[in-house]
């Protein structure tokens, strides 16, 4: 009964939320058996999370955790997985507990337009569109939920957040300047650009987006599709952020300087003979499909990669640098002021 006696000095708020943690862990348990059917992983102020909620967000990561660690660290990477669904569900609570306080909502029309924006982007069908979104292990109404929270941060965002985010013109260019391709290519690098395209089910913090590239057929179709709009003379920066889900993606495929040694063997073949603006062949991995666009090399600098051209990319890398610095404290400082407890 530590539970309740732990509670008797705390604020009248979080005596409820222990006290509806116990109730809860009282009434979803057992039946004869005593078989434990739901309990209570974390109190969040006066809310509960129950572990049902955190296997539901969880489902589709976890089994691609469990599918791709080797047995002897499996529980390790599973317990990893699940602490990290946990501290997204407990984030998604203090979002809106902070939209409630503040007087902040998602309209069911913000909430209409969002998902016919997600699914014009995804450039499938609507029934094909949800068909990704259950292979990704979730439900319609989960889908919708999660996109609702997504909306509701991003209001938040916008008021408290992004108003303390400045890119002045002289951090662009010293940006440039420290991360000039004439300097750094000139010992025999290749500056690249990247797309990727990988199957499978996309990570836990991308939990609102279904995975676009669900089998090795779909990421063929997207990487050729993709690689042509290049080849057309696109920017490749726009199209990276687009349609490639690797990393690299939000910063318009940049993966910076390679050494000719450095290189996997079938990234040295697709990018030793390019000469700068010029675009790779698209390459098969165990991971995927991937092409590169070569920048600069010791021949010369793609005229696309001037201050000019750039200056826009780096103003957004920047952008989203500084945002995330500022979530990361905005969060952390939510977190700070709140009544956290994980069972």
């Amino acid at each position: 009964m530590t539970i309740l006696q732990s509670h008797v000095f705390l604020p009248s708020g979080k005596r409820l939320a222990c006290f509806l943690s116990f109730i809860l862990i009282f009434f979803l348990t057992g039946n004869s058996t005593g078989q434990v059917v739901d309990r209570v992983v974390a109190v969040v102020n006066e809310d509960v999370i129950l572990l049902s909620d955190l296997d539901n967000r969880g489902k589709a990561y976890f089994q691609k955790v469990k599918d791709s660690t080797p047995e002897g660290s499996r529980q390790e990477a599973l317990q990893k997985a699940r602490e990290q669904v946990l501290d997204s569900l407990i984030e998604d609570n203090l979002v809106s507990q902070k939209a409630k306080k503040d007087k902040i909502s998602v309209s069911d029309d913000e909430l209409k337009k969002a998902y016919e924006q997600m699914l014009k982007q995804s450039g499938l069908t609507e029934s094909q569109f949800m068909d990704k979104v259950k292979e990704s292990g979730l439900t319609k109404e989960t889908y919708e939920k999660n996109l609702r929270n997504q909306i509701l941060q991003d209001k938040l965002i916008s008021n408290d957040v992004r108003s303390k985010v400045v890119i002045t013109d002289t951090m662009v260019k010293h940006y440039y300047d420290s991360h000039s391709v004439e300097q750094s290519v000139t010992k025999g690098g290749y500056s690249l650009l990247q797309m990727g395209f990988t199957w499978g089910q996309i990570p836990e913090s991308q939990k609102s987006a279904p995975n676009l590239y669900a089998d090795k057929a779909d990421a063929k179709k997207r990487a050729e599709q993709a690689h042509k709009l290049a080849q057309e003379g696109q920017d490749f920066r726009e199209l990276a952020k687009k349609y490639s889900n690797m990393p690299s993606a939000a910063d318009g495929g940049d993966i910076g300087v390679f050494k000719e040694d450095d290189m996997a063997a079938d990234m040295r073949d697709a990018v030793v003979h390019l000469k700068p603006g010029e675009i790779s062949t698209i390459i098969e991995t165990q991971a995927g499909y991937q092409f590169f666009k070569l920048t600069a090399n010791n021949e010369g600098v793609d005229p696309q990669s001037s201050y000019e051209s750039a200056k826009n990319g780096i103003r957004d890398t920047l952008y989203r640098q500084q945002l995330k610095e500022e979530f990361d404290k905005w969060v952390k400082n939510l977190k700070e002021q709140a009544y956290i407890r994980k069972m």
